[in-house]
């Protein structure tokens, strides 16, 4: 039985995202390069993954270009935002601090995304939010 599509990206798609968020909108072949420098996977396998996130909505092809071009249907910022979200509810019931508490025991933070931190969360209080 198949699962579910859950519209959340795996990690391969997730690979082909960062790319596309990277270089702006790009052929099969361009991704591919990129991935390839990496590891090893072929062609036709990033065609595959990028036709399924296609079906998913993470991209979108533009079919009148010759080779065609796929982009991002959303923003990186969009996409990370509803990635957290999502964790956030399924994973920590909801509990911002818990999801954070645990990131923060898990990666020590260098001083600069300490002080991002710190501003966000003074942005935070200061609405009264």
């Amino acid at each position: 039985m198949a699962r579910p599509a859950t519209g959340r990206p795996t990690d391969q798609e997730l690979e082909i995202l960062k790319v596309l968020w990277d270089r702006g909108p790009s052929s099969v072949r361009d991704v591919w390069k990129v991935i390839a420098a990496s590891r090893d996977i072929g062609c036709t396998s990033v065609l595959k993954i990028m036709q399924i996130m296609r079906d998913k909505g993470l991209v979108v092809c533009d079919t009148k270009q010759r080779p065609q071009v796929y982009r991002t249907k959303r923003s990186q910022q969009a996409t990370l935002k509803k990635l957290a979200g999502d964790l956030l509810e399924r994973v920590f019931g909801g509990s911002a601090s818990l999801l954070l508490l645990h990131a923060l025991d898990e990666k020590r933070c260098n001083h600069e995304e300490l002080a991002e931190i710190r501003n966000l969360l003074d942005e935070i209080e200061g609405s009264g939010s």
